[in-house]
C-alpha cells in the first residue's frame, strides 16, 4: 500500500468540541483553530496507520463516564483514577506525557491567541468510527496547560453532574484533586490554616505544577484556608492571579522541562527508523527544515 494512501484524509469531522478559550475571541479564532486541529490531527493518524498500530487498551476501567452529584464525589473519583493508575501522591511530572501513556492523542499546536485549547470526538472517514483528541497551544503557560489538561481527563471521567453543582466547576475540582492530592498538600502545609504567605504558595505552585489562584482555591476546598481568607486574597494581593500567572514557570526549567506531548514525534522517528517514510516524509511531518532532519540521522560527525 502507498504511503500517500495512507495519508489520505481521514478526519471527517470534528464533533462534540470543548474549547479553552478567553471572553473575546472570536468566531474566526475558533474556526482556525479548527483548521489547525484537523491539519495535526491528519498528520496524527496517518503516521500511526502507517506503523499499524493497534487501538489502545482502555485505560479507565470502571471510571468512565460517571455521575456526580457533588464536588466531593468528584474528588473521590480522581483519588481513585490516581489509585487505578498507580500514580501515588507526588506530583505529576507532565500530564501530556501521562494521557498519552494513557491512550489519549495530545496535540500541541500553534493556535489562536485567545485559545488555550480544546477536546473533541473526531468522526473519521469511511466508516472508521470515532476517535478522540485533547489539544493545547504551544504558548499557553504550563501552570494553564497543566490544569487544561487535568479539566479533559476530567471530562472523560464525569459525564454529568447532579442538578445542585456546576459542571464546569467539578471538572475543576477533580483537576485540582487530581494534580494536588488532599493527603499530600495538607501534609505539606497542615490540616488548618488562618492564612498563608505569597512566599508558601510560589512554592507550592512551583512543586505542584499548578497557578497561585488554582493553589489558593485548592486551600479553601480542602478547608485548610477559610473561605473568608481566600476571598479577601482574590480581592487585595490576588486580585489579578486569574489574569497573570505570578512567577510563572519556565518552560525549560522545573516541571516546564518535561510538559510537552512526545508521542507524535517518537512515532515519527521510529517509522523513519523502519524505512517506512523518508526523511522528506520526517521533515513534513515535524515542520522541520530536511536539512535538520539529516543531521539527526547521521548524529555527531568525528573528524
Amino acid at each position: 500500500t502507498s504511503i500517500d494512501f495512507l495519508m489520505a484524509t481521514q478526519v471527517a469531522e470534528l464533533k462534540s468540541i470543548e474549547f479553552r478559550k478567553g471572553s473575546r475571541t472570536t468566531a474566526q479564532d475558533l474556526a482556525m483553530a479548527e483548521a489547525v486541529v484537523t491539519e495535526k490531527l491528519e498528520d496524527y493518524l496517518a503516521i500511526e496507520t502507517i506503523l499499524d498500530l493497534p487501538p489502545h487498551p482502555d485505560q479507565f476501567g470502571e471510571l468512565r463516564n460517571k455521575d456526580v452529584e457533588t464536588f466531593e464525589e468528584a474528588e473521590a473519583l480522581a483519588v481513585q483514577l490516581r489509585e487505578l493508575w498507580r500514580l501515588g501522591l507526588d506530583p505529576i511530572p507532565s500530564m501530556s506525557r501521562l494521557l498519552e501513556d494513557k491512550g489519549i492523542r495530545v496535540i500541541e499546536a500553534d493556535l489562536p491567541e485567545k485559545v488555550d485549547g480544546l477536546a473533541c470526538d473526531v468522526e473519521l472517514m469511511r466508516d472508521q468510527g470515532k476517535t478522540e483528541v485533547v489539544v493545547v497551544s504551544r504558548n499557553t503557560g504550563i501552570e494553564r496547560k497543566r490544569f487544561n489538561l487535568a479539566h479533559e481527563l476530567a471530562h472523560r471521567v464525569i459525564v454529568s453532574v447532579g442538578p445542585n453543582i456546576d459542571k464546569e466547576r467539578a471538572m475543576h475540582r477533580f483537576g485540582g484533586a487530581f494534580l494536588v492530592p488532599a493527603d499530600h498538600l495538607r501534609e505539606a502545609v497542615g490540616r488548618h490554616r488562618t492564612g498563608v504567605t505569597y512566599h508558601e504558595i510560589r512554592r507550592l505552585k512551583q512543586f505542584y505544577g499548578v497557578s497561585a489562584a488554582a493553589m489558593l482555591m485548592r486551600l479553601k476546598d480542602l478547608k485548610i484556608l477559610p473561605t473568608g481568607a481566600v476571598e479577601y486574597a482574590f480581592r487585595t494581593y490576588a486580585k489579578t492571579w486569574r489574569h497573570r500567572e505570578p512567577d510563572p514557570i519556565e518552560f525549560n526549567q522545573g516541571l516546564g522541562a518535561f510538559e510537552r506531548p512526545s508521542r507524535f514525534k517518537n512515532l515519527v522517528w521510529r517509522a523513519l527508523g523502519d524505512e517506512l517514510i523518508s526523511p522528506v516524509r520526517v521533515s513534513q511531518f515535524l515542520k522541520r527544515p530536511l536539512k535538520n532532519v539529516e543531521q539527526e540521522i547521521r548524529g555527531p560527525q568525528s573528524g
